[in-house]
């Protein structure tokens, strides 16, 4: 199914949709944020605020606060594809991300079915 709106219009819908999902996990949006979308794929390259408890224990228990990452990011993957199916109506394959602790950055690659531009 094609996109009901532009690409500039798209971009600030998935921004929007990111950004809400952020803050509904950590109780803050994302410091910054960069958005591609090339033919059925969405690259976003975004710098996030580390919440402050796992920062605290990442020196010495970086095993544990890995896992607690890895966790969080697969709620946001799953709850990012159901509100970008929901929301605007759009066949998501697959969403992958990953986030370095240390700089605070993220990178998520949505998968589409067709082409969105």
């Amino acid at each position: 199914m094609k996109p009901k709106y532009g690409a500039g219009v798209l971009k600030q819908e998935i921004v929007k949709i990111y950004n809400s999902i952020n803050q509904e996990i950590f109780g803050i949006g994302i410091k910054s944020q960069r958005i591609d979308i090339v033919g059925d794929k969405v690259y976003i390259f975004a710098t996030h605020k580390r919440i402050p408890a796992l920062k605290i224990l990442d020196a010495e228990h970086r095993s544990l606060t890995a896992s607690v990452d890895m966790l969080v990011m697969e709620a946001n993957k799953r709850m990012l594809k159901d509100q970008l199916e929901r929301q605007l109506g759009l066949e998501v394959l697959s969403v992958l991300k990953d986030y370095d602790p240390k700089s605070e950055i993220s990178g998520t690659i949505i998968m589409f079915k067709e082409s969105i531009e």
